[in-house]
């Protein structure tokens, strides 16, 4: 009955959680045959009940140290919901018996054996612990016999710590009045002869007699004892601790040996393993998150974002990390505040909905910006802490170059950031210091290449891209990928021909050619032009060459698109960073260098969990530029919040600049790439983005705002709600919902947000709200949550743009006049020429990702509003054939900006008493 009882629970689980399955692990130390055989009893009644038991052997000559180490394994191990020390213990080694049943964890000790349950057992807790397996089926055995246990007399004869204490404790918590009886009782008899109830684990073969036994008492013989016999063919037989044939013509039950309490103890061993998993899933389910959320003590005026980031006493991350269902072996952490999260729980979770997924972005900017971090942050603080939704956001990691540069932090600002934001702001956990080597050691490979080339035979190339070691020759796997490229299905290196030797060693890279740069991520003028290979020993090859900023780097816009580890390694060798003298793309899989970049990226590859200041979770996970790249957070972060949140919660990512840059390519790249479906966009506008955009004057960083944006102006809010208009006329274009986030600063005016409010409806918003996070967290986000929330369950048609099979200049086209509002686009000579080269190599098909200003709809950064009629010229296209997108260069732009001549370190420095930061903003 136990085991039909279980084997539905099982069936009922793994159709609730496809891929769920309760798992026991059996661990046993040396080889008795008596061990082995009870093993095996446990191991086939698992695999009828549909528990997945793992049995690990350990051999005599383990020590202790070595069982420790197994059960910490198994402690930690998630699909382990059970696990049972097989004892005894059969070592050469003095092991403590005590110590390794304690070490394993209570919540998987289905044996019941650890201190812990058994203190538990022993004050009552009966709901909260495990009972040992064999006490467990007597009291089961009891039940079935129909008879109330409460207010009969027990008597239990043992006082082991497996059977006979907790039998004591098992029948006392069920309200029966207990004696315990053992070698020392002087009276056993008499005492055996009250029981309405006993049960007997003494070790002694048939020691208590059917004449003690009270007549119609239920016995329970937990005994196995070995007599002579010499009927059998074995010379023995197993009798129990009753003498059974007197006793059963007194009781009213009772059990057989052999054939009794022993097939219950294993059902109840399956019992305590199904109740385990059933327990785990209520902890873990996907979706139930119980998080403890931060209190924010706001204050008037709002203090500088790193007064209140420092002000904040953040949780340790691994209670973040246990608080959305992740498992500890699914966090790295990396201090107390931030941590990286492993690909497998994106597979653990595969069959799990996702949730609502939301992207966030705006409406053409002024060059300070208008707040898409901070209304991020606010709208996932309110939908969290304060409408207690699950909800995780996604954003990018910053770029040091702009931290120490002029625009300072992007952990967003006053009451809605992630904390802490110095951690947030610097060096992370080493993502981007990480894709700086990478792209480097590409950047290096490119032009050793060459000189080696320049300098060598082809033979001399050969024997030193394939040497003899230890007499023997043989191809790396990158070289054979090379060698099948070519065509050459040859694996011996001593059978290649002349031709096919100069064809393997020359990748003849045309100098003129290279796209790929090297990086730093600092903000650095005087390397946006340099000279390389001025050194003697480089015998006079020198050419022009540059750097950029590291997440420029299409290293970074990889990381961002792909969707584990083995896709971001294919993508790193087909990287285009060059083209041969024939015109044949080069890529970082014909250098042999993409095996080396995966190693250098294998940690980056993992999103960094972090939390806001309401204690909500967050992932900061890549950040390439959201010009010549697509500017939005990585589709793995992306993609395991989605599991993470469940079916009901949301997603809140962020996409850079406005919405006819990161938006745009956040549809037509990342959710291309991804499979990823948006159900909401918040579009934030200001108005003194509005202002500008009604002709107000130019607005410059760190120069203080003319009066036109500190004053009421109705008339300038109304012109400039032109551009507000275009960009929602972009949304609804791809079939998303649109709730416009209008992000109120103290100089506004209540008339000049109203008008905002009403603008957008009109022209087609789901919703729009004002909005006051800034100063009030995620409260002043409250009615941006709700309108999210109800947007959410609007109809949402998306679709692309444009067709990839379109040809290149279409695509480029369809966004130029559909987005920007062109009239028509123009393609210069060499633009030309790129589009031609591109189509011919392959790479006509790629999407494609304008890098064009972002402080105007157009072109010209001075073209406010929603300009149109204007011809969008097109200088140059360039491929990030890894990345998956060809970029056409509109008008000028630096991919290393300049230091201002007061930069944002100025104000940066240690405090000499914490030690901490300060400055940062």
């Amino acid at each position: 009955q136990v085991r039909d009882r279980l084997k539905r629970q099982v069936v009922e689980m793994t159709e609730k959680f496809p891929g769920f399955r309760p798992g026991l692990a059996i661990l046993q130390v040396g080889n008795r045959d008596d061990s082995n055989l009870y093993i095996n009893m446990k191991l086939k009644a698992a695999a009828e009940i549909g528990i997945s038991a793992n049995h690990i052997k350990l051999p005599n000559t383990a020590t202790e140290a070595d069982v420790l180490k197994c059960i910490a394994s198994l402690n930690a191990d998630p699909a382990v919901h059970g696990f049972i020390v097989q004892l005894p213990l059969d070592s050469d080694k003095p092991i403590n018996t005590e110590k390794i049943t304690n070490a394993v964890a209570p919540e998987k000790d289905v044996d019941g054996l650890s201190s812990i349950n058994a203190g538990k057992l022993s004050r009552g807790d009966l709901g909260d612990c495990f009972i040992p397996c064999t006490p467990k089926g007597c009291m089961e055995l009891i039940r079935q016999t129909g008879v109330q246990v409460a207010g009969k007399r027990a008597v239990v004869i043992g006082r082991s710590k497996i059977v006979g204490a907790p039998m004591h404790d098992l029948l006392l918590w069920n309200n029966a009045t207990v004696t315990t009886c053992h070698s020392k009782t002087s009276t056993l008899a008499e005492e055996v002869g009250k029981a309405d109830i006993l049960v007997v684990a003494a070790g002694r073969a048939e020691m208590v007699k059917g004449e003690w036994i009270k007549p119609g008492a239920i016995v329970i013989d937990c005994g196995i004892n070995h007599v002579p016999d010499s009927t059998k063919a074995s010379g023995k037989r197993v009798v129990g601790d009753v003498a059974y044939t007197s006793a059963k013509e007194k009781a009213s039950f009772i059990t057989p040996v052999p054939g009794g309490v022993g097939p219950m103890t294993v059902a109840m061993l399956m019992q305590s393993t199904v109740e385990s998993a059933q327990r785990f899933l209520d902890k873990f389910q996907p979706g139930k998150w119980t998080i403890q959320y931060n209190q924010l003590t706001l204050k008037m005026p709002v203090p500088s974002d790193i007064e209140i980031s420092q002000s904040c006493t953040p949780k340790p991350i691994d209670q973040v990390a246990k608080e959305v269902g992740l498992f500890p072996d699914e966090v790295e952490l990396y201090g107390q505040t931030k941590a990286k999260v492993q690909l497998s729980v994106l597979n653990r979770l595969k069959n799990q909905p996702d949730g609502k997924y939301v992207v966030v972005t705006g409406i053409t900017p002024t060059p300070l910006g208008e707040g898409k971090s901070t209304t991020t942050v606010g709208l996932v603080q309110a939908l969290g802490a304060h409408l207690h939704q699950n909800v995780f956001a996604c954003v990018r990691q910053p770029s040091q170059g702009p931290t120490f540069g002029i625009k300072g932090g992007a952990a967003g600002g006053g009451y809605c950031q992630v904390v802490p934001m110095e951690e947030f702001n610097l060096h992370l956990t080493g993502d981007i210091h990480a894709i700086t080597a990478a792209n480097n050691l590409v950047a290096a490979a490119i032009d050793a290449r060459i000189f080696h080339e320049l300098t060598q035979s082809d033979q001399a190339l050969y024997n030193r891209l394939v040497p003899s070691v230890n007499g023997i020759r043989k191809f790396s796997d990158i070289q054979i990928r090379r060698l099948q490229k070519l065509g050459i299905n040859k694996t011996d290196p001593m059978a290649l021909t002349k031709e096919e030797v100069n064809s393997f060693v020359r990748l003849d890279v045309d100098p003129g050619t290279i796209t790929w740069q090297r990086v730093l991520d600092t903000n650095d003028r005087f390397l946006r032009k340099i000279t390389i290979g001025q050194s003697p020993t480089e015998k006079g090859f020198t050419r022009t060459a540059q750097f950029d900023i590291t997440v420029s780097s299409e290293i970074m816009a990889v990381l961002a698109l792909a969707d584990g580890l083995d896709d971001m390694k294919k993508r790193f060798g087909r990287m285009v960073v060059a083209s041969s003298k024939k015109g044949q793309p080069v890529t970082a899989d014909d250098l042999g260098v993409t095996g080396a970049l995966a190693v250098l990226m294998k940690d980056a590859v993992k999103p960094n969990l972090m939390q806001t200041l309401e204690g909500t979770p967050v992932f900061v996970h890549a950040g390439p530029f959201a010009n010549i790249a697509h500017g939005n957070s990585s589709v793995l972060a992306d993609k395991i919040a989605l599991k993470l949140v469940g079916k009901d919660g949301f997603v809140v990512t962020e996409a850079g600049f406005g919405a006819d840059i990161g938006m745009e390519k956040f549809f037509n790249i990342k959710c291309r790439s991804s499979g990823l479906r948006p159900h909401v966009v918040v579009l934030v506008a200001t108005v003194r983005a509005l202002k500008m955009h009604g002709g107000g004057p130019a607005v410059t960083a760190g120069v203080p705002l003319p009066k036109e944006y500190t004053e009421e102006n109705l008339q300038l809010v109304a012109k400039g709600c032109s551009n507000l208009n275009k960009q929602i006329q972009n949304t609804r274009m791809f079939g998303v919902p649109v709730v416009v986030a209008v992000n109120a600063f103290k100089t506004d005016t209540k008339a000049e947000l109203a008008l905002v409010v009403q603008h957008a409806k009109e022209a087609g918003a789901f919703d729009a709200v004002e909005c006051t996070h800034w100063a009030e967290g995620g409260k002043g986000a409250l009615a941006l949550a709700r309108a999210v929330q109800r947007a959410s369950q609007a109809p949402s048609n998306f679709r692309f743009l444009y067709n990839v099979e379109l040809p290149v200049v279409d695509k480029i086209r369809l966004i130029a006049q559909q987005v920007y509002g062109a009239r028509d686009i123009e393609l210069l000579q060499e633009a030309q020429e790129k589009v031609a080269l591109y189509t011919k190599q392959g790479f006509g098909n790629l999407p494609i990702c304008m890098a064009k200003t972002h402080l105007s709809l157009s072109h010209d950064p001075e073209q406010k509003g929603a300009p149109t009629g204007f011809v969008l010229p097109v200088r140059d296209i360039r491929a990030s054939v890894g990345a998956g997108f060809l970029y056409p260069l509109v008008g000028t732009m630096s991919t290393m900006p300049g230091l201002p001549t007061r930069p944002c370190f100025y104000d940066i420095d240690l405090d000499p008493v914490s030690g901490g930061v300060n400055g940062l903003f």
